[in-house]
């Protein structure tokens, strides 16, 4: 498998940083070399937080890529920093509850979900960022939501595991929304 590279972002509190240290730990429980590297603001809560996970089968080349495969963009300024670094044919996963469903380019693919309503939905709006990685996980076809599930209860710390099942249920939302990339 060729190396591919992620790109999770938002503001400070939406999680950001806990997604992409699941996504990171899940592709280590599926047998891959990767990278988690987080990048934030001096202004964590409210200022854009954003990590980039690199994947492969062979040791990971570097961090902090030029282009990137996949890019979720929890809320417009993300969107805006972020649409011009993924690749030709990459996919972009755009929270529309918080940013514009506004296609700028025509040489990637977009996947508008309303994430943070769906959190709502489900009761906590703390959920958007483990919902993504469900739709994450059925675009890209690159992890299960098996081993994603396990990650969940890898990461998150002790004090949090009364949001276990919580967020298992959020992945699996996620995972079953039925919106195909545009």
């Amino acid at each position: 498998m060729n190396e591919k590279n992620f790109i999770i972002a938002g503001f400070g509190g939406q999680g950001v940083l806990l997604a992409g240290e699941v996504l990171a730990n899940a592709f280590m429980l599926a047998g891959k070399n990767v990278t988690w590297y987080p990048c934030y603001g001096a202004e964590m809560r409210g200022g854009t937080v954003n990590c980039e996970i690199v994947m492969n089968d062979d040791p990971v080349s570097a961090v902090n890529k030029k282009e990137a495969d996949f890019v979720i963009a929890l809320n417009q300024a993300s969107f805006n920093k972020f649409v011009s670094k993924i690749k030709k044919g990459g996919l972009m996963i755009v929270n529309s509850s918080l940013a514009k469903e506004i296609k700028t380019r025509t040489d990637i693919n977009y996947l508008f979900a309303p994430i943070t309503k769906l959190a709502e939905n489900l009761g906590n709006i703390k959920m958007t960022n483990i919902l993504a990685l469900g739709i994450l996980a059925k675009a890209s076809k690159l992890v299960s939501i098996e081993t994603l599930s396990h990650a969940l209860d890898n990461v998150i710390p002790p004090h949090r595991k009364n949001l276990l099942p919580l967020n298992l249920k959020a992945l699996q939302i996620g995972y079953e929304y039925d919106l195909l990339p545009v």
